[in-house]
C-alpha cells in the first residue's frame, strides 16, 4: 500500500498527528518535499515533539523513515533536531533513518538571502511574502539553477570542497548587491565539516531502498509538508512555499517516480488557519479571532508566529481536495469548537456582486468576501469521544455537512492531540 498524507488548505492541518497515528500500519514513512520551514507537532505517550525536517514516523518504533530527494535540508537544523529527539529517548540510526543522496543542502547563505529579501520587501513595499526566513526559496532557486550542493556530495568531501569557491564567488555577487558583507568559502567548508560529517552515515540511494521495500510488499506512507494552497503551482502564489505540496508529486519527491499512490488521505481542520502573508478570505479579526486562536493553540510549530484563523472554508477546501486528489479526509481539531453555541461556515465567496463556488485566481482573492452559513454548535466536551455514538448530534451533523459540502468522505475525526483521541467514521 502506497499512501500519501497531504494538506488540504494552507498547511498546519495536523498532518504530523495523523502520520504518528496511522504509521502503526506502515513499514516506511517518507518526507518528499520542503525543508524546516514548517513544523509537525505530535503528542503521544512518549511526550510532545515538534518536527521540522524529520518524518513524523520517526516517533514510531519499527518504522523506517526516509528523507527524499525533493527535500531541502539544513544540516545544522537536522543535527540539532535529531539531538533533541535522542534526548527525549527516540532512537535514531542509519537503520531507521535514510537521507536521499539527491536531496539538496540548505546553506547558511540561503538563509541570509531569505532574510535580506524579506527585509527589502518590508522596507520597499510594506508587503513581505511572509517567509519563515529559513532559506527555502533561495535554496530551491539554487537547485533549479544547478548551483546547489546535494547530500550525496558529503560522501566525497575532497571533491565537494573543490566546488565551494566557485559557488561562493557567484553567490557573493548577490549578497554584495544587497549591501552585505560577502560570505567566506572557509566558513561554508566548516559548515560541512561540523554538520555534514555527522549526517554522512545516513545518506544513501533512497530510491533503491523504497523500490526494494515496495517489491517486498512493504506499506509506504508519503508525508507532505504544508497544504495545497501553499503549492508552488496551485497555491496562492507568491505567498506559497517553493516546492510541490501535492500528493501526486510524492513518488517523484521520494525518489520513486516509477510508483503510483494507491490512496491519498487529505488532512483538514474543522476550522481554518493560516500562517504568513497572502489572501485569506474567511479570516476572523478581533475578539472572534482571539477566541478561536487561543482555543486551538494556533501558533506556528516552526516559527511560533500567531496563526491567522477563521471558520471552515468550503471553497478553499473543495479546491484543495481536487488538487490533492484526496480519496478520503481526516478532520482534525473538532474539539476546538466545543465552546461554540453557533458555528459559522464559509460556503461561498462573493466577488463584485457575483457568488463564486470555485476557488478563483490568486489576484482576485483580496477582493472576495466570505458568504457564511451558521449552524448549531454542541457546546460540549468532545475530548473523551472515541466512537460515533459518543458524539453529540450537532457535532455529527457538522461533520456530515462538511462531508456533503466538500464532496469527500471523512474517515477520521480527531478530538485531541493525543494519539488515541480520534474517531473512525467508517
Amino acid at each position: 500500500m502506497l499512501t500519501g498524507i497531504c494538506g488540504i488548505n494552507w498547511g498546519d492541518e495536523g498532518k504530523g498527528r495523523m502520520v504518528d497515528l496511522l504509521s502503526r500500519d506502515y513499514d516506511v514513512v517518507c518526507r518528499y518535499q520542503g525543508g524546516n520551514n514548517a513544523g509537525h507537532t505530535v503528542v503521544n505517550d512518549r511526550g510532545k515533539f515538534i518536527l521540522n525536517l524529520l518524518p513524523s514516523g520517526i516517533l514510531r518504533e519499527g518504522v523506517v523513515c526516509v528523507m527524499g530527494p525533493g527535500m531541502v535540508i539544513d544540516l545544522k537544523h537536522l543535527v540539532e533536531e535529531m539531538g533533541r529527539l535522542k534526548e527525549g529517548g527516540i532512537a535514531i540510526s542509519p537503520e531507521n533513518l535514510k537521507i536521499s543522496d539527491k536531496a539538496i543542502i540548505t546553506m547558511p547563505y540561503n538563509i541570509l538571502q531569505d532574510v535580506m529579501e524579506e527585509d527589502r520587501l518590508e522596507k520597499a513595499t510594506g508587503k513581505p511574502y511572509g517567509s519563515t526566513r529559513r532559506g527555502i526559496a533561495p535554496v530551491y532557486a539554487d537547485k533549479y539553477m544547478k548551483k546547489a550542493f546535494r547530500m550525496g556530495e558529503l560522501l566525497n568531501l575532497a571533491r565537494l570542497y573543490k566546488r565551494v569557491p566557485d559557488i561562493i564567488d557567484w553567490k557573493n555577487m548577490t549578497i554584495k548587491a544587497y549591501g552585505f558583507q560577502p560570505v567566506k568559502a572557509e566558513d561554508m567548508i566548516n559548515y560541512f565539516e561540523v554538520y555534514g560529517k555527522q549526517l554522512a552515515p545516513f545518506v544513501c540511494d533512497t530510491g533503491l531502498f523504497l523500490n526494494d521495500a515496495h517489491a517486498n510488499g512493504k506499506n509506504i506512507m508519503f508525508e507532505a509538508q504544508l497544504g495545497a494552497l501553499r503549492d508552488i503551482d496551485y497555491g496562492i502564489v507568491p505567498y506559497t512555499s517553493s516546492s510541490s505540496t501535492i500528493a501526486a508529486y510524492a513518488p517523484i519527491g521520494a525518489g520513486v517516480p516509477n510508483l503510483k499512490l494507491d490512496n491519498a488521505l487529505g488532512i483538514m481542520k474543522a476550522y481554518s488557519s493560516c500562517v504568513g502573508e497572502g489572501p485569506f478570505t474567511c479570516e476572523y479579526f478581533g475578539k472572534k479571532a482571539e477566541k478561536l486562536r487561543e482555543a486551538g493553540g494556533e501558533y506556528g510549530a516552526a516559527t511560533g508566529r500567531p496563526r491567522r484563523v477563521g471558520p471552515f472554508d468550503v471553497v478553499a477546501s473543495r479546491y484543495g481536495i481536487r488538487c490533492q486528489g484526496a480519496d478520503e479526509i481526516a478532520l482534525t481539531k473538532l474539539d476546538v469548537l466545543d465552546g461554540y453555541e453557533e458555528i459559522e461556515i464559509c460556503t461561498h465567496y462573493e466577488l463584485d456582486g457575483k457568488i463564486l463556488d470555485e476557488f478563483p485566481f490568486t489576484d482576485v482573492l483580496d477582493d472576495c468576501k466570505p458568504v457564511y452559513e451558521t449552524v448549531r454548535g454542541w457546546n460540549k466536551d468532545l475530548s473523551k469521544c472515541r466512537k460515533i455514538s459518543d458524539l453529540p448530534k450537532e457535532a455529527l451533523d457538522y461533520i456530515r455537512l462538511l462531508e456533503k459540502l466538500c464532496g469527500c468522505k471523512i474517515k477520521y475525526v480527531s478530538v485531541g492531540a493525543e494519539r488515541d483521541a480520534y474517531i473512525k467514521m467508517y
